[in-house]
């Protein structure tokens, strides 16, 4: 039996922002999200707020949007509603893709049932999740161009990363990564790449296979980084760290939503769209997680290799008329600008090296959070 998939006439956009609190004194990450979130949505009702995996955790969520600018938009007043609570709590609001130092052991995960499920099942491995993202869904219209669409945007997996990259550190230490998050969540067993489904006949055996041997049972859903929302009829792309600033945020979401749309048209005319084999794309995610804006990757079938700061540059300038007509030329527009400055990453390890604590980094990064920009 096909899964569903309840197609979107159109390339509508939502967004799921991961965002956690840490305590003023200590910078330690504190589990005060249910108390945020209650007082959140008293004095802001209009917004939507969600309990994540960890108790420190709390998740900002879009309604569906047809731009980019409205969406953030609706981020930015989640983001100042969440800020008050959280300082009313005594608390403040920091966002990377992993906390520098904080101990795994020390933050309790959420009590509903399927995130307790998945610890009973991965255990130390799935303990470790001190993780935050991005995940950017996409109005696809129907199922069939799904899986040709989501292997096209696993060959720019780096592009996307690199620019959200933000999580260098791990319990007190350089990890000498841009992304330690990107190497961690792909511990779980049903996250990581998803495996190259060619069509959505393949999904659904693999589907049918997972339920009838229960691991949907103990997981909830397959965690892969770019993967369909049968409910929603999307394409939802979790590669991204989650960032610090607004800006970089709207920017790896217009990338996303052109890159979706311009394979989703590309589609329509009948040709091949692009793919690599597993080992480039595996290879690929490696580089961009390790070396970040300074990432060597692979382009072609045929192995070429360019920096992916240099290819990013050239994607922006490819996709700028359709990012005009999408309403969002002015974020796709930011990310020369951004390579120019440098990624969260790289802030957040020249800090480190100027003072030698990753307190000061913490302090930092909540200060960019809640600058609200």
């Amino acid at each position: 039996m096909l899964q569903p998939f309840q197609g979107s006439p159109k390339p509508t956009l939502g967004i799921e922002w991961e965002v956690a609190l840490v305590d003023p004194v200590t910078r330690d990450l504190t589990p005060r999200a249910a108390a945020v979130i209650e007082r959140a949505n008293k004095n802001h009702p209009e917004i939507h707020l969600e309990r994540e995996f960890l108790q420190n955790t709390v998740e900002l969520i879009t309604g569906v949007h047809t731009n980019v600018p409205d969406a953030v938009a609706e981020l930015r007043s989640g983001l100042a509603a969440v800020i008050e609570a959280a300082h009313a709590e005594g608390v403040r609001v920091w966002s990377s893709g992993g906390h520098p130092f904080s101990d795994w052991r020390d933050q309790p995960v959420s009590d509903k049932g399927i995130y307790q499920e998945i610890i009973k099942r991965t255990q130390y491995w799935g303990r470790q999740m001190l993780i935050w993202g991005i995940h950017v869904h996409v109005g696809i219209s129907d199922a069939d161009r799904v899986w040709p669409i989501i292997n096209a945007l696993m060959t720019h997996y780096p592009h996307l990363l690199v620019l959200s990259a933000s999580s260098p550190a791990w319990n007190g230490l350089d990890t000498g990564y841009a992304s330690n998050r990107t190497m961690l969540y792909q511990q779980l067993p049903t996250a990581g790449m998803p495996f190259g489904f060619v069509d959505w006949e393949q999904w659904s055996e693999y589907m049918s296979d997972q339920a009838i041997s229960g691991v949907i049972n103990h997981t909830g859903a397959m965690h892969f980084d770019i993967r369909p929302a049968g409910k929603w009829g999307t394409i939802e792309v979790r590669v991204a760290d989650a960032t610090s600033t607004l800006r970089e945020l709207a920017a790896v979401v217009a990338l996303t939503h052109c890159l979706v749309v311009y394979y989703d048209r590309l589609y329509d005319t009948g040709q091949q769209l692009p793919s690599l084999q597993p080992w480039h794309l595996a290879e690929n995610k490696w580089r961009a997680a390790r070396y970040g804006l300074d990432a060597e990757i692979i382009v072609s079938r045929q192995t070429d290799e360019v920096l992916v700061r240099d290819d990013l540059l050239r994607m922006a300038r490819l996709l700028e008329p359709l990012a005009k007509e999408l309403g969002c030329d002015n974020e796709l527009a930011t990310i020369p600008e951004l390579i120019e400055q440098g990624a969260a990453y790289q802030r957040q390890r020249k800090l480190y090296e100027e003072t030698g604590s990753w307190q000061a980094v913490v302090d930092a990064t909540c200060d960019e959070v809640e600058s609200l920009k």
